[in-house]
């Protein structure tokens, strides 16, 4: 059974996202076991200048990078990713364990994104689209689409 970690900056506030990953995760545990890694949201004033929203993204990738378990395959989320159907997610999936990951890590950034050092240990920077989405909702897409891509892969009727 594979091994999926996701690191996510900041806590799931919201009740409703809370009881949606729980319910992805519940889901999942059929294919994969799932381990969610929260990361301490940096905080900066209301104007921030890019030096600080640099400085936030650095002191968060600092904990993302110490959480990232050795010899996992590292999928930073980031706008400027590739964008890939769920089909091409899990022939992605599959691929990654063909080549003998028994670990996947997908990283969600705060507010300001992903550090750059961070994106750097990516084997591969996913986007789901141009849009942007507030990264507690991120956190309950990824987690779908991760569902969706491993029930591809095992023949389930979820996805359509």
């Amino acid at each position: 059974m594979i091994k999926i970690t996701i690191i996510a900056v900041g806590k799931l506030k919201e009740k409703y996202l809370r009881d949606a990953c729980e319910e992805y995760k519940k889901r999942l545990s059929a294919y994969a076991k799932v381990n969610i890694i929260e990361i301490e949201e940096y905080r900066c004033g209301d104007n921030p200048s890019i030096a600080e929203t640099e400085r936030v993204k650095e002191k968060e990738g600092e904990a993302i990078s110490a959480k990232i378990p050795k010899g996992s395959y590292i999928i930073p989320m980031c706008i400027e990713g590739k964008e890939l159907s769920s089909e091409e997610i899990a022939k992605k999936l599959e691929s990654i364990t063909v080549q003998g990951f028994g670990e996947i890590t997908f990283i969600i950034g705060g507010s300001f994104g992903i550090s750059d050092k961070v994106k750097s240990l990516g084997n591969l920077r996913l986007s789901f689209g141009k849009i942007t989405l507030p990264h507690q909702l991120m956190r309950v897409v990824t987690l779908e689409q991760i569902y969706r891509a491993l029930s591809i892969l095992n023949n389930s009727k979820y996805h359509k």
